[in-house]
């Protein structure tokens, strides 16, 4: 059964992540207020300013949906049964590339229903590229149609994602030659993905549903698929939560990946012993 009222929410949210777009640009490469939420995760003044506009334009209108943000988690989330709406939202993703001044973040709307999500919102202000997808209509970046690359072989393959991941040493079997890009919006990635710019993406690092909710639909409906490293489905419950990894490409090429990682045994390095240690 399709969803009720998409239309409106889906008009609303269009709107509000554009506005927060443009909130993003007036701090982006300005002097910033920030801090450490916890080690190695900053946030900053634009962080929380973009969440509240988000916050104020989307729970004004839909009252009793339910809010699930990085920067705000469950205030306001009057959503108490399993199949009520969810806002999941990363205000800023890729908070250290803006602190850093690189044109690398995103603001991350998805609407989560049945556990799954139905609108996905991905923007980059700074590339002014606004990514789009409905459940079942496709997926778009600046109203042009988008669909994922067909390359369908590790060989040549073009990845985005942690240089050093590759490296031979973490793997019994070495990777073909390929080619490595980076960003820091983890979101970013994937809609790069989606877009047919690079073949695929590989993240071990565990992500919350605001990270990936939106993007995952975006390409889903590009084409691609997008799971753990195990080749699990993502089932978001609007209630937070870690997924295990990102593994995102086309279908052939995202099962290759997959079987892939059963070669990744991570070595550290044994540390020199002290004498008398």
């Amino acid at each position: 059964m399709p969803a009720p009222d998409l239309e409106n929410r889906a008009d609303i949210a269009r709107q509000a992540v554009r506005d927060a777009g443009a909130l993003a640009m007036t701090f982006f490469r300005q002097h910033l207020k920030q801090w450490d939420k916890a080690e190695n995760d900053p946030v900053t003044e634009a962080d929380l300013a973009i969440d509240a506009l988000l916050k104020e334009r989307l729970l004004d209108s839909f009252p009793d949906d339910g809010w699930l943000s990085e920067e705000s988690v469950h205030e306001g989330n009057n959503a108490s049964e399993p199949n009520d709406y969810v806002w999941v939202v990363d205000p800023i993703d890729g908070t250290r590339a803006f602190i850093d001044e690189k044109p690398h973040f995103t603001i991350c709307v998805g609407l989560v229903w049945k556990g799954e999500t139905q609108l996905g919102f991905v923007f980059n202000p700074a590339s002014d590229e606004y990514f789009e997808a409905r459940l079942g209509h496709g997926a778009t970046c600046n109203t042009d149609t988008i669909s994922v690359g067909n390359h369908r072989e590790l060989a040549n393959c073009k990845m985005i994602g942690y240089r050093d991941m590759y490296a031979d040493r973490h793997w019994r079997n070495p990777w073909p030659k390929i080619e490595i890009a980076m960003v820091n919006s983890i979101a970013y990635r994937v809609m790069l993905v989606a877009n047919g710019t690079h073949d695929a993406c590989i993240n071990l690092k565990p992500q919350n549903d605001w990270d990936i909710a939106a993007a995952e639909l975006i390409l889903r409906e590009a084409g691609g698929i997008c799971t753990n490293r195990q080749g699990d489905a993502y089932r978001f419950h609007g209630k937070g939560g870690k997924n295990q990894s990102v593994i995102a490409a086309n279908p052939v090429l995202q099962k290759k990946l997959v079987r892939k990682l059963e070669e990744f045994e991570p070595r550290i390095p044994k540390k020199a012993s002290t004498p008398g240690g």
